[in-house]
């Protein structure tokens, strides 16, 4: 089907599930996989899984509402045939691969607020980075769309800043295979 002369190509459906209670761990993973693949229930599954004889679990919060640790998403990811590798921040970002690699969550210092009133406290948030129809997104689920990055240019300079702030750690979600092989990662 052909387009009408001057139309616009459509714009990419991307996934993006936005913010709710504390589980920006479970939208970060979906929206990195770009569906919904896990849901609240499945990650306190993989809690009681990672922590049988815990009565207080330490991969979630103790209110129930989320706040999951890396542990739930390696393995949330582990579970879809997929690894995450630990982006060591003193590379440089010219070494990364971006090709090679199917996304990124980043966890991010992230400041409390309670109504208008911003909070001395900050909390940790979980961020996803795709790639979708060549175009890199920032699919932070507290965003009420995704954020348009650009090019493996733009998404590297997001991560800069994001890494320039010191406190974000930097995950790599790549295929067994990439993880394997080290594809992840540019040698020349």
């Amino acid at each position: 089907m052909s387009q009408a002369p001057g139309a616009q190509p459509s714009p990419p459906s991307v996934y993006h599930e936005r913010q709710r209670l504390e589980l920006c761990a479970v939208h970060a993973l979906n929206n990195v996989l770009q569906q919904q693949f896990f849901s609240q229930e499945a990650a306190d599954e993989i809690c009681k899984r990672l922590a049988p004889d815990s009565r207080l679990n330490p991969h979630r919060s103790l209110l129930g509402t989320g706040n999951y640790d890396v542990n739930v998403i390696m393995a949330a990811l582990q579970g879809q045939g997929l690894a995450a590798v630990w982006w060591d921040r003193r590379r440089p970002l010219s070494q990364l691969a971006l090709p090679q690699v199917l996304g990124l969550i980043l966890n991010l210092p992230s400041p409390m607020s309670l109504g208008l009133l911003s909070l001395p406290l900050r909390r940790r948030h979980w961020v996803a980075l795709r790639q979708v129809d060549g175009v890199y997104y920032n699919l932070d689920s507290k965003l009420r769309a995704p954020e348009v990055l650009g090019d493996e240019d733009g998404v590297r300079a997001f991560l800069a800043a994001a890494l320039a702030q010191g406190l974000c750690e930097v995950l790599l979600v790549v295929t067994k295979e990439v993880e394997e092989k080290g594809s992840w990662l540019r040698t020349d």
